[in-house]
C-alpha cells in the first residue's frame, strides 16, 4: 500500500515547499524597500534550500519528494547609496539597500506557482485514478 501512496507523498512535499518558497518570495518583495533606521540594519533577501529525499527500497533507492533544509538569507553585497539626511546613513553618508531585486522575486514566484500547480495538478490525477481502480474492482466483486 506505502508503493501506492508515495506519489501522493512526493507531491504532497512538493506542494508543502513551493508554498513556502512563494511565502518567504512574498516577503522578500514586501521588504524590498525596508533600510532600517540604523547602518547595517538593511532587510537581506531570504532563500529557500531544498534536498531531493530518496527512499530505500529491495530494487534500490527511488525518490522519496523534497524536503526543505532551510531559509537563509542571501550574503551578497547590499547596495549602498549616498544620502547623508537619512537616519540610516553611516559616517559617509551611504546607506544601506536591501539586496532585494524585484525582477528576479517575480520571477522565483512564477517557477514556485508553476511548481506548486504541476504538484496539485499531479495529486488530481492520481486522485481520479485511484477512484477509477475503485470503481473496477467494485465492479470485479
Amino acid at each position: 500500500m506505502s508503493k501506492i501512496l508515495s506519489g501522493m507523498a512526493i507531491s504532497a512535499s512538493g506542494l508543502s515547499a513551493e508554498r513556502l518558497r512563494m511565502e518567504v518570495v512574498a516577503g522578500n518583495i514586501a521588504n524590498a524597500h525596508s533600510v532600517g533606521s540604523r547602518p547595517g540594519e538593511a532587510y537581506r533577501r531570504q532563500q529557500v534550500s531544498f534536498r531531493s529525499m530518496l527512499n530505500a527500497t529491495g530494487e534500490g533507492p527511488m525518490f522519496g519528494g523534497v524536503e526543505v533544509t532551510g531559509v537563509t538569507q542571501d550574503e551578497s553585497p547590499l547596495p549602498m547609496v549616498f544620502d547623508p539626511g537619512h537616519v540610516a546613513a553611516n559616517d559617509e553618508g551611504f546607506i544601506e539597500l536591501p539586496n532585494v531585486q524585484i525582477p528576479m522575486e517575480l520571477v522565483d514566484l512564477v517557477t514556485a506557482s508553476r511548481a506548486y500547480e504541476a504538484n496539485l495538478k499531479s495529486l488530481q490525477i492520481f486522485r481520479q485514478m485511484a477512484e477509477e481502480s475503485l470503481t473496477l474492482l467494485r465492479g470485479l466483486g
